[in-house]
């Protein structure tokens, strides 16, 4: 279980990674688009056809953030009740915190521009406690089970 536990939260770290280069990848062809002359407008967005290099990158953001990273979320907080690890459950249930503030903020973004502000430094906290999950349940296997110094013989 401590191994799963630990590959699901290397994948929400994973999914983060996918999430900043995927959005910098859309936006970064849309700017190239619009500096070429095309317009983005309400009828291009609405048409969904792949207008320009980076397009791939919106649907993709959605995906990872909208169902892959809420997914892997959920089921770490659902695993870590089973990991025989001290402090497991709390980390499990900080990143499944940050992730629903997360999708909270993207879906906030339109009408409020400014979220995205915080949005951005959440996935920064999102990758750190997902790592930190990771890791913690990686050196509590690492560390072992204490012995009581009454089982300890002297020689």
């Amino acid at each position: 279980m401590r191994r799963t536990y630990s590959v699901i939260a290397w994948i929400i770290a994973g999914g983060v990674v996918v999430q900043a280069a995927s959005i910098a990848f859309g936006f970064g062809g849309m700017v190239r688009f619009v500096q070429d002359g095309g317009v983005v407008d309400k009828a291009l967005i609405e048409s969904q056809q792949a207008t320009f290099t980076g397009d791939l990158g919106f649907p993709i953001h959605a995906m990872v953030g909208g169902m892959v990273i809420p997914i892997a979320a959920l089921a770490l907080l659902i695993i870590s009740f089973f990991v025989k690890v001290r402090g497991a459950r709390l980390w499990a249930a900080i990143v499944f915190g940050l992730v629903a503030l997360q999708i909270t903020l993207g879906y906030s973004i339109t009408d409020m521009p400014y979220l995205g502000l915080i949005h951005g430094a959440n996935a920064l906290a999102v990758l750190l406690t997902a790592v930190n999950a990771a890791l913690h349940v990686r050196r509590s296997a690492m560390v072992g089970p204490a012995v009581p110094a009454a089982d300890v013989t002297a020689p």
